[in-house]
C-alpha cells in the first residue's frame, strides 16, 4: 500500500488535507469527523494487467490494434526522436506487400479494429503504403486507419487518397518549438498549401490533429496552443502533448535536470491549465478525466498496464517482413537496453511471441510508491539506467500537473505538498517552500469539459 497525505490551500487560504492511496484509488478528506470520501465511489470490475519483464515475457493474442512499421527512414532529423540511433532492419518495398498480406490473413483470427501505418516518415514509403493500405481496406473495411506524418511530402493526389481511404491523420508539429524537428514545412508556400488542404478535408470530419511534443526547449502548452490556433483555427485539436521520453543524448539534453527547473515547469503548466490556456490539448481532458474515473470506479493499480499499451496482448507491432517487434519505434535489428532483442517473434506464429524487451512499471523501483502512478502508468517500458531516470523525473513533473488539476477540480483546493515515500523534490509540488518560487497564480475554475465534480 502506498498512501500519501496531500496538503491543500483552500480559496480562503486555509489549509486542508487529503489522504490518497494510489493502489486502491481511495481519496478521502482528513478531518475531525474522520475520513470522508471526496467522490462517491461506484466500484467496477477490472482485469489484471500483464506484468511483462524478461522473466515474465509478454504474449500476443486476439489482435485489436495492428501497428505496421514501413521502415525507419525519414526526411527529417528531430533532435529528440526515439528512432534516431535505432539500427535499421532490411528495407521494405512494394514487392513485400503480397507476402505480408498473406501473413496477416493467415495469422489474425479476427479483423483488427485499428490499423496504424508508421515510419520514420510513412510518406517516404508511399509506393509501398498505397498498395498495402488499399488491400487492407478491402480486407478490413471497418478498421480505423491512422498515420502520423510530418506533412512535408503531401501532395494533392496523396491528400485525396488519404481522404478517400478514411485515414485519421496526426500531423507532427511542435508549434513554436518546431526547430527541434528541422525546417518548418509551414514556411514553404507549397508545403503549407498541401498541409492546409489536407487539414481542410479532414478537420470537419474529426480525422486530423496536430501532434505536438513538450520539451525543455518547448515547455509551454499555452504557447504551443496559441501558435497552432493562429495557423489552423481556434478549434484545432492538439494530439500527443506529453513531455518527451529521452531515448538518447539528444532527448536527454531536452529534459530538465535540476529541481528548480522541474518545479518551474510544474508551476507554469499548472498555471496555464487552470487559466484555460491549454484546453485544445486532448491530453488535458484525457489525463484529468482518467484520474477522476480512477477515483470514481476504485481502479486498482494492478489493472494498470504501460502507458503506451504495447505490453497488451491485443496490440501488435510488425514490419513487412512479418517480424513482430516491441513497438513501432524500434526495428527487428535492434536490441533493448536490457539486452533482449526487440525482435520478439514472427507474425506467422503469434502463439510463440515472447516480449522480454520490456519492463512493467511494477518491476521498477519507485513506480509503486508514486502518487501519479494512476495517470503516468510508467515511462517508456524499455528504457533503462540514466535515460529511464531522466524520463521518470520528466513524467512525474508532467503528470503531477494533471494530478493537481484533477484534485482542485474535485475539491476546489490547490494541492501544494505531497507527504509520503517520495524524494524531497517531488513532495513540494511547485517549489513554494523555496524563497524565490513563483505561485501558479490566482485560482480559476478550470474551463474544460469534465464530469463527476462533487456539489
Amino acid at each position: 500500500m502506498a498512501q500519501f497525505r496531500i496538503k491543500l490551500i483552500a480559496p480562503d487560504d486555509s489549509e486542508r488535507e487529503l489522504l490518497y492511496d494510489n493502489q486502491t484509488s481511495r481519496l478521502t478528506w482528513v478531518g475531525d469527523a474522520g475520513e470522508q470520501p471526496v467522490l462517491e465511489v461506484t466500484p467496477k470490475q477490472f482485469s489484471e494487467a500483464q506484468v511483462v519483464s524478461a522473466n515474465n515475457p509478454g504474449r500476443k493474442g486476439l489482435i485489436k490494434t495492428l501497428k505496421i512499421s514501413l521502415g525507419l527512414s525519414c526526411n527529417y532529423a528531430c533532435n529528440y526522436c526515439s528512432q534516431r540511433f535505432v539500427p535499421h532492419a532490411d528495407s521494405t518495398n512494394p514487392s513485400d506487400v503480397d507476402d505480408f498480406l498473406q501473413l496477416v490473413q493467415g495469422s489474425l483470427s479476427k479483423a483488427p479494429e485499428r490499423i496504424e501505418f508508421w515510419g520514420g516518415e510513412p510518406l517516404v514509403y508511399i509506393k509501398t503504403l498505397k498498395p498495402l493500405a488499399e488491400h487492407l481496406r478491402v480486407l478490413y473495411p471497418d478498421a480505423e486507419f491512422l498515420m502520423i506524418t510530418n506533412g512535408s511530402l503531401l501532395t494533392l493526389e496523396i491528400n485525396e487518397w488519404l481522404e478517400q481511404m478514411g485515414f485519421a491523420i496526426g500531423l507532427s508539429h511542435d508549434g513554436p518549438g518546431y526547430r527541434a524537428r528541422g525546417a518548418d514545412p509551414l514556411d514553404d508556400p507549397h508545403q503549407r498549401q498541401m498541409i492546409l488542404d489536407l487539414y481542410t478535408r479532414l478537420h470537419p470530419k474529426g480525422r486530423i490533429s496536430i501532434n505536438a511534443m513538450i520539451s525543455k526547449q518547448n515547455s509551454s502548452r499555452a504557447a504551443v496552443q496559441l501558435w497552432l490556433q493562429e495557423r489552423f483555427g481556434a478549434d484545432v485539436q492538439i494530439g500527443e502533448g506529453a513531455f518527451i521520453d529521452p531515448y538518447d543524448e539528444g532527448g536527454l539534453a531536452a529534459t530538465y535536470k535540476t529541481a528548480r527547473e522541474h518545479s518551474a515547469f510544474r508551476t507554469q503548466g499548472f498555471g496555464e491549465l487552470r487559466a484555460g490556456l491549454t484546453g485544445r490539448f486532448e491530453i488535458t481532458h484525457q489525463k484529468i478525466q482518467d484520474f477522476i474515473d480512477s477515483i470514481r470506479f476504485a481502479r486498482p493499480a494492478s489493472a494498470l498496464g504501460q502507458k503506451c499499451g504495447m505490453d497488451r496482448s491485443a496490440n501488435l507491432a510488425v514490419d513487412l517482413k512479418g517480424n513482430v517487434i516491441t513497438c513501432q519505434n524500434v526495428s527487428a535489428a535492434a536490441t533493448a537496453p536490457n539486452g533482449q532483442p526487440h525482435l520478439i517473434g514472427q507474425l506467422s506464429d503469434l502463439s510463440a511471441v515472447r516480449m522480454k524487451s520490456a519492463t512493467h512499471w511494477s518491476q521498477r523501483q519507485g513506480c509503486s510508491s508514486c502518487p501519479v502512478l494512476q495517470i503516468c502508468k510508467g515511462s517508456c517500458m524499455f528504457l533503462e539506467g540514466p535515460l529511464w531516470e531522466a524520463g521518470c523525473d520528466a513524467a512525474y513533473s508532467d503528470n503531477v500537473v494533471f494530478f493537481a488539476a484533477a484534485i482542485e477540480f474535485l475539491t476546489g483546493c490547490m494541492p501544494v505538498f505531497i507527504d509520503g515515500d517520495l524524494p524531497p523534490d517531488r513532495k513540494d509540488i511547485f517549489g513554494l517552500a523555496r524563497s524565490k518560487a513563483v505561485s501558479p497564480g490566482p485560482r480559476k475554475v478550470i474551463p474544460i469539459a469534465l464530469d463527476q465534480r462533487p456539489a
